[in-house]
Order: structure tokens, then sequence, then C-alpha cells
């Protein structure tokens, strides 16, 4: 009878397969990371319906409220997709986008539950004109906020960029215009440029006499927003002639806030 001179136990064995368990872990793990990383596409919101409706009935900033109602199926359909649309699997721009969006889109919403009998959106808020802006209208992920909840609670606080201030729209005639277009996260950062850009060289909105420079009461009511200096701000974004003037007389200019007008800004 033949006898192994060096038996291979049990846990030997178990040993062994183990080592070769780390091993093969190991090499594959190796692999896995030696791989190009694989870039997944973010996801983004449809906004093809309030596109269409923005196209159709937004020009210059002068909104066809009749349009909008003639239609209002169209937007109520849009305002779904927000309502149903998870934030939290968006990059920080397409929120953003997202956000400005439903505010916008749920004011024109408030505009038509009165049109055409409506003159302006303090109409809407009863004796108390900030009331309106306290009504809990806007639907996002099962909740129903304000206004003044979206633009103050998520908004600001959450993004602190101040060009908001000239892509969210209040329905009036002193507010920056609405754009024709949705704001989309892929372009966001032009779209808010070419907004703010748009609304301090327009000198029905801002101008510059001698040394006072008349502005938006935006830049009152937020003034922290833009780090307490509006002629700074100002300067990032002022061109021609404004820009040279506040840039040699920076020192000099004092700033005054214009009335607002609540009028509607629209036909």
């Amino acid at each position: 009878m033949h006898f192994n001179k060096h038996p291979i136990s049990n846990q030997s064995r178990t040993r062994r397969g183990r080592s070769r368990f780390f091993v093969y872990f190991f090499v594959s793990f190796s692999l896995v990371l030696s791989l190009p990383r694989l870039s997944w596409p973010a996801e983004t919101v449809d906004h093809t319906w309030y596109a269409d409706l923005l196209k159709k009935y937004v020009k210059d900033g002068v909104v066809n409220y009749q349009g909008f109602k003639d239609e209002e199926n169209r937007l109520d359909a849009y305002l779904k997709v927000l309502e149903g649309t998870d934030t939290g699997k968006l990059s920080r721009d397409e929120q953003l986008a997202f956000y400005i969006n439903a505010y916008n889109a749920t004011t024109i919403k408030l505009i038509l539950t009165a049109y055409p009998g409506v003159k302006s959106i303090r109409d809407l808020g009863g004796r108390i004109f900030n009331r309106v802006f306290s009504k809990k209208i806007v639907r996002i992920e099962g909740k129903t906020i304000s206004l003044d909840d979206l633009e103050h609670g998520i908004i600001r606080p959450r993004f602190k960029e101040p060009r908001v201030h000239f892509a969210v729209n209040c329905a009036s005639i002193s507010c920056p215009p609405l754009i024709s277009e949705p704001y989309q996260g892929s372009i966001l950062d032009q779209q808010l440029d070419a907004s703010t850009r748009a609304f301090l060289n327009n000198p029905q909105r801002n101008y510059l006499e001698g040394n006072k420079l008349y502005v938006s009461r935006i830049f009152k009511w937020f003034n922290e927003d833009f780090n307490d200096d509006v002629v700074g701000f100002f300067l990032k974004f002022a061109d021609g002639e404004l820009r040279e003037k506040l840039t040699a007389n920076r020192d000099k200019i004092k700033v005054k806030y214009l009335d607002y007008d609540w009028s509607l800004n629209g036909t």
C-alpha cells in the first residue's frame, strides 16, 4: 500500500482556496480601477410644452396671456411634469433651471386663474399685497409650497446666485422680462448672463444721470445678494458708455432706487 508522505489536510486546502480568492479579487479590482471612468449623462427635464408656449406667446418680454389661456391645458401638463420630477437626480444647473421655470410657469398659471379680469398680480392678494406670494400653489415632489418659499426658501439660499433676480418673473412691468425660452441646465450660465446684461443695460430699467445711478428696486430689496455693492455688480455686466462712466466715477456714484410698476406685463 502506498502512502503519501505529505498528506494535504482539509484545513490546508481551505487556506489555499482563500489565498487564490484574494489573489483573483485583487487582480480583478486592479483591472476595474485601471478602466476609464464611465460618464453617465445627468438627468434633464422635458421642457417641450413650455418651450412651445413661450415661443408663441412671449415677445420681447410682453406676455400674451390670452394665448396661454387658450392653451392652458398644455401649461397644466407642463406643471405636472415639474410636479413629478425628482430634483435629487438633477445636476446643480439643471436644478436651478428647474426652479426658475417652476416659478415663472406657476406665476403665469396664477395670472390665468383671474384672467382677463386682472390688471396686476397684486389684485390676486386681496387687501394684503404680499399674500399673493405666500399662497401655496407651487407643486414640487409631492409638496405644495408658495412662490415665496420657492424663491426665498430654495433658490436664493441654496444657490446663492444673484443673477436669478433677472430670471424669475413676477408678471409685472418692472420685473426683468420673461424670456421666450425655458431656462436649461446645459446653457444656464449663458442664459443668466444674457438676462442680467439685458436688464442692467436697458436705460428704461436702469440709467446713469451725472453721478447718480438709478436702479431697479430689486437692488434695494435684495442688497445682500449683491454683496451690498450695487455699482460693483453693474461693473461686471455693464456695456459701452455706461461701463466707461461707472468705471471713471465709481467712488462718486450714488445709488438711487426707482419706483416699481406692478402693472401686468402683458396684453
